[in-house]
C-alpha cells in the first residue's frame, strides 16, 4: 500500500494560494426502508449474523427477478422536490456491469442516462455567508454485499462476504463541480445529512454505514477555466474525514504539480489513522461499466398526482424552518442553527413553545440550545425532557420564582429522576430569594470573608465582582436572584459600606 500526504492544519490552505481547488462530491445513503430494493428480505440487517437477511433475489441466483420498492422510489423522489430537482415523467433502472466479489449477479441494478431527479440546488449556510451547490442527479440503485478482511487463527489472510446488505435501496446524489474549499464540502455533507433526517428518507448514520461520502479533486491554477485531472477519495468515515482528507489530497496534488509531475487518474483510499490517502485502483469511466437497460424491470412512470402527494407529505425543511425561527420567531441565528440541526432539539422547541403559553421564544430557545443539549451532551446518551415540565421550568426562572442556577439543577434532577419539575421545586424549596435585605444580609457576608477579592475590586479589576456574585449564589444555595446580589455588592463596594 502506497501511502502519500499528511494532513494539513488548514484543509489546504498553503495550496489554496498558488491552485484553485474544483470539488464535486458523491453520496450514497441508505433509504429508510422496511425491505431491500428488489425483494422482500428485511432492510433491518445491521448487526445480524452474516448472511441472514438474503434470498435468490439479494444472492443474484438464476431465474431470480426483481420486484421494485415502491417506498424506495417514493423516498428518493421526496428528496428531488427539497433539493429542488426536476423530476422526469418516466425513468427506467440500467444495469451497471463489474466483477467484484461483493456483486454477486456480476452487475447492478442502478440508473445511467434517466435519473428519478435532476438539475437540484442546496443552500448551505456558514457563518462567512450561505453558498449554493448544484446537485446534477439524485438516482436509485442497489447496494452491494459487504466485504470483510480478516486474519485467521493461522496467520493467513482471508476475505468474507456478508451479503445481508447487498440488495438494500441506495440512493446515489452527486453534485456539479462547485466546491472550492475541504470546508464547504463538510458542511454541505452536514446539510444534505441533516436533509435527509429531516424528511425521514434514511437515518443517514456514518458510523453505521448509512451515509458514504466520496469526493472528485482537482486542481488548476488561479484563472484557468479548464479541469485538472480529477482523482476520486474514498473511505471518509466522519464529517472530520471529509475535511481532512480533502485538505490532504489538494495538498499532495499541488505539491505534485509544483514538482512537474503529471496528476494520475484514480481512486484513492483515506487512512485516518495516518492522516494520509493512499492508491486503491485506476479510476474507471462510466464506459468500463458498459451500461445497458434492465430487462427484468419495466420503465418506471411518475404521476403527477403520486407526485403531488409526496410534495404534500414533506415537513419543513431546515432552510426553512431556520429562517421561520429568525423572522417570526426573532430567534438568533446561532441558536435557530443549533436547534434545527438537531431534530430531538427541533421537536423539544416546538412543543416545549407550544405548552409555554405566551413565554418569548428566544427564552425558551435558550433553554433547548444550552441547557438540554449540553446536558445531553455531557451525559452522553438521550435524554428524557417532558416538554411541558420544560416550559414550567422555563417560566418559574422567567418570573424570577427560582434563580437560573437553580433552574439547571432542576433540569438535571428531572432528566435523572423523571419527577416533575415543579415537585422538584416544592420538594428542595428552591423559590428564588428576591428580598434586598434577605440578599444584601448574604452580601454583607461575603464581602467580610473575602477581603482579597473585595481590595481586587478597588483596585481595578472589575472581574473580581464576578466571584463575589458567584460566593453569594453559593451561600444561598443558587436561590439568590443574581442581579439583585451583584447590585447590593456594588453599592456596598463602591460606597465603602
Amino acid at each position: 500500500m502506497t501511502v502519500s500526504g499528511t494532513a494539513p492544519a488548514a484543509a489546504g490552505a498553503e495550496a489554496l494560494e498558488r491552485y484553485e481547488p474544483v470539488i464535486g462530491i458523491e453520496v450514497h445513503c441508505r433509504l429508510r426502508t422496511a425491505s431491500k430494493m428488489f425483494c422482500a428480505c428485511s432492510a433491518d440487517f445491521d448487526g445480524a449474523a452474516p448472511n441472514s437477511h438474503v434470498c435468490p433475489v439479494c444472492l443474484g441466483l438464476p431465474g431470480a427477478l426483481p420486484v421494485i420498492n415502491r417506498r424506495a422510489v417514493e423516498l428518493v423522489l421526496a428528496t428531488g422536490l427539497a433539493i429542488e430537482a426536476s423530476v422526469p415523467p418516466a425513468t427506467r433502472w440500467d444495469r451497471k456491469n463489474y466483477f467484484y466479489p461483493d456483486l454477486p449477479k456480476g452487475y447492478q441494478i442502478s440508473q445511467y442516462d434517466l435519473p428519478l431527479a435532476s438539475d437540484g440546488r442546496l443552500t448551505v449556510e456558514t457563518p462567512a455567508g450561505p453558498f449554493t451547490i448544484r446537485i446534477r442527479r439524485a438516482h436509485l440503485e442497489e447496494d452491494t454485499a459487504r466485504l470483510i478482511h480478516a486474519t485467521r487463527q493461522d496467520g493467513r489472510s482471508v476475505s468474507l462476504v456478508d451479503y445481508n446488505r447487498s440488495g438494500a435501496p441506495l440512493m446515489e446524489i452527486v453534485t456539479e463541480p462547485d466546491l472550492r474549499t475541504a470546508e464547504q464540502a463538510r458542511r454541505y455533507a452536514e446539510e444534505l445529512q441533516l436533509l435527509l433526517r429531516t424528511i425521514g428518507a434514511s437515518d443517514a448514520d456514518m458510523e453505521r454505514g448509512q451515509l458514504r461520502v466520496e469526493a472528485n479533486v482537482s486542481l488548476r491554477p488561479h484563472g484557468e477555466e479548464a479541469f485538472g485531472t480529477r482523482v476520486e477519495i474514498k473511505n471518509m468515515n466522519s464529517f472530520r474525514s471529509v475535511e481532512r482528507a480533502i485538505g490532504t489530497e489538494i495538498e499532495r496534488q499541488a505539491a505534485a504539480l509544483d514538482a512537474g509531475e503529471a496528476i494520475v487518474q484514480q481512486t484513492r483510499g483515506w487512512d485516518e489513522t495516518r492522516g494520509a490517502t493512499y492508491v486503491m485502483r485506476v479510476k474507471e469511466s462510466s464506459d468500463d461499466y458498459r451500461y445497458f437497460p434492465e430487462p427484468d424491470l419495466p420503465p418506471l412512470h411518475v404521476d403527477a398526482t403520486w407526485l403531488d402527494g409526496i410534495r404534500a407529505g414533506l415537513t419543513e425543511l431546515p432552510a426553512a424552518r431556520r429562517q421561520r425561527y429568525r423572522d417570526a420567531l426573532g430567534l438568533s441565528s446561532y441558536d435557530a442553527a443549533v436547534i434545527v440541526a438537531d431534530p430531538d432539539a427541533t421537536g423539544l422547541f416546538e412543543t416545549t413553545l407550544a405548552a409555554a403559553g405566551g413565554l418569548e421564544p428566544r427564552t425558551v430557545s435558550t433553554w433547548v440550545a444550552g441547557e438540554y443539549l449540553g446536558l445531553r451532551n455531557r451525559s452522553g446518551t438521550p435524554i428524557a425532557v417532558d416538554p411541558a415540565d420544560l416550559a414550567h421550568l422555563v417560566r418559574q426562572v422567567a418570573d424570577g420564582a427560582i434563580s437560573r442556577a437553580n433552574g439547571r439543577e432542576i433540569l438535571a434532577l428531572h432528566v435523572a429522576t423523571g419527577e416533575s419539575a415543579a415537585g422538584l421545586i416544592a420538594a428542595r424549596g428552591l423559590r428564588q430569594i428576591s428580598d434586598a435585605g434577605a440578599v444584601g444580609a448574604a452580601a454583607d457576608d461575603v464581602l467580610a470573608a473575602n477581603p482579597q477579592a473585595v481590595a481586587d475590586f478597588r483596585a481595578g479589576k472589575q472581574q473580581a465582582v464576578g466571584f463575589l456574585v458567584g460566593q453569594v449564589m453559593k451561600a444561598t444555595r443558587g436561590q439568590a436572584n443574581a442581579a439583585i446580589a451583584r447590585a447590593a455588592l456594588l453599592e456596598r463596594l463602591e460606597t465603602g459600606v
